[in-house]
């Protein structure tokens, strides 16, 4: 993600924050200082911030970890001032498996929770624990009802938060992936629409929670229904046929001609007959930007996006394109470069599909 800068990487995931976490521990340091704290304990309260952090951080290892059960990779988790996200680089189409993916990141926060509780009991500190408020308060009893908060909060029927996940996942053993994926992101965008009313009223906080939960569970829905238009599709129904390809011995001044004198953006690299790589607009952009131009193309291009076959299931090549970040791949047949997979071109393919059938009445594949 965008300005974040990265903290470690552990069990293999790289563990980052974003910028404008700074922000809420400033927030909470001059909050305390705004009490009449002194600065020591607004040390303390930024302490508790970081004590939560690292809370919200097992709650997206849990996710990461149970993930991994399944054979879905990680590729990062980032810290938010409304939490965590990890980027998971698919959600596990079975419904019970995404069920225990996404219990297992409340499951955490319980866990926590009962070994403070645990500690509390052994520190003969039971009663701290109705007398504790945001600002002030036993410190471990407040990181207690927080947890425990983060367990309630995450568990409601937001898709695409956790709960509402589990709804998607429990709605799927009976009624199929997108049936339960439409149903789930309508109560997500109605349960954005309270935190968005609460949010005007009581926290501002929650007004970004709102227009994030709105806004994922649209796109969610709409990544189900392309995946369930393209699932009997192959690679060569998408591609593209006509498409110009350049050498690694071109220039990039070649390649800028190319580029301005059709509307392909990235371009495959052969040389001797063969593919080697690909040339994509960004990696063109940034050699330009770098003062590159008379550069070859074989010093610019990239390995990264490996070509697909075009008999390919279409949802399994758009997969690896994502999680290798990449707009356009190469399409062989027979060792044969005969087209170009864009993802610009699969989306024109989902939306002729889509007039068809509701022109037909039936799909056209």
């Amino acid at each position: 993600m965008k300005w974040s800068f990265k903290l470690g990487t552990f069990a293999g995931i790289g563990v980052y924050m974003h910028w404008t976490f700074l922000i809420l521990i400033g927030w909470i340091f001059f909050a305390h200082l705004g009490q009449g704290k002194d600065a020591g304990q607004a040390a303390l309260g930024v302490l508790f911030i970081l004590a939560l952090f690292l809370c919200v951080v097992l709650h997206e290892f849990g996710h990461a970890l149970t993930a991994r059960r399944y054979g879905v990779k990680t590729r990062d988790i980032t810290m938010l001032p409304i939490g965590g996200v990890a980027r998971l680089e698919r959600i596990p189409e079975k419904p019970m498996q995404e069920f225990w993916v996404a219990i297992a990141g409340p499951a955490v926060n319980v866990v926590i929770a009962v070994i403070l509780l645990g500690v509390l009991v052994l520190l003969n500190n039971l009663n701290q624990l109705l007398q504790v408020e945001f600002l002030k308060g036993h410190f471990l009893a407040r990181l207690m009802w927080v947890n425990m908060f983060l367990v309630a909060f995450n568990l409601l029927p937001a898709f695409p938060m956790d709960g509402g996940r589990v709804l998607r996942a429990l709605l799927a053993t009976r009624l199929g992936r997108r049936r339960a994926t439409a149903i789930a992101a309508n109560v997500g965008q109605a349960m954005a629409i309270i935190f968005g009313i609460v949010g005007f009223l009581y926290n501002p906080m929650l007004i970004f929670i709102a227009i994030f939960v709105f806004l994922g569970a649209q796109a969610e829905a709409g990544m189900v229904e392309m995946q369930s238009a393209l699932s009997d599709l192959r690679v060569s129904d998408a591609m593209m046929t006509r498409f110009r390809t350049l050498s690694t011995e071109d220039s990039l001044d070649a390649a800028i001609q190319e580029l301005l004198a059709g509307s392909q953006q990235d371009f495959p690299v052969i040389t001797n007959g063969q593919i080697v790589g690909i040339l994509r607009r960004k990696d063109l952009v940034k050699a330009l930007s770098e003062g590159r131009r008379g550069a070859p193309v074989g010093d610019v291009m990239t390995h990264e996006c490996e070509a697909v076959d075009a008999s390919t299931k279409l949802t399994a090549a758009l997969e690896a394109m994502r999680g290798r970040e990449c707009a356009s791949t190469p399409v062989l047949s027979e060792g044969r470069l005969v087209g170009l997979l864009t993802l610009e071109n699969v989306s024109e393919l989902v939306m002729v599909n889509t007039a068809l059938e509701r022109g037909t009445g039936q799909s056209p594949a």
